[in-house]
C-alpha cells in the first residue's frame, strides 16, 4: 500500500521521493515524441547554460511538484505545416499521461507556450541564406 504525504511516496519499507529533474525529463521526453514538435525552447536560463557547454534535455520544462500533484509548462517550436493548436494540444494530452503514469502524481495542468515556428525545407534555407538576423 502506498501513501503520498509531503510529496513523498511512503510505504512499508520507507519514503520514495521523486524528484522534480524527474518530472521534467519525462515531461520533455513526452513533449518532444508528439509529431510536429521541432524541439523544446528554452528560456534566458538555459541559454546561458548553453552557452556555458551544458546541454540539458529538460530545456523549454518547468515544473511545481506539490504534496500529490504537479504543474507543467513547455515551451515548444512547431515545424511549419502542422497545426499549431492541435499540436499544443496532443502535447498536453502527452505530458499528462506520461507524468501521471509515471509518477503516480496528478498532473492538474499542463500549459504549452509555442514560441516560434521553424520552416525546415532546404528551398526556404537557400533563399534566405543571406538575410541577416538580428
Amino acid at each position: 500500500m502506498y501513501n503520498i504525504y509531503g510529496g513523498v511516496f511512503m510505504n512499508e519499507l520507507g519514503n520514495i521521493k521523486i524528484a522534480d529533474d524527474v518530472v521534467k525529463t519525462i515531461s520533455a521526453k513526452a513533449a518532444q515524441d508528439v509529431s510536429g514538435v521541432y524541439k523544446l525552447a528554452g528560456g534566458v536560463a538555459d541559454e546561458v547554460s548553453k552557452m556555458l557547454g551544458k546541454k540539458r534535455l529538460t530545456n523549454g520544462v518547468k515544473v511545481e511538484v506539490g504534496e500529490k500533484e504537479c504543474s507543467v509548462e513547455i515551451y515548444i517550436i512547431v515545424e511549419y505545416g502542422y497545426q499549431i493548436s492541435e499540436v499544443a494540444q496532443n502535447v498536453q494530452k502527452n505530458v499528462l499521461t506520461a507524468v501521471s503514469t509515471m509518477t503516480g502524481l496528478k498532473v492538474v495542468e499542463v500549459n504549452v507556450f509555442v514560441q516560434d515556428v521553424k520552416i525546415l525545407t532546404d528551398e526556404y534555407e537557400e533563399k534566405h541564406e543571406d538575410i541577416e538576423i538580428v
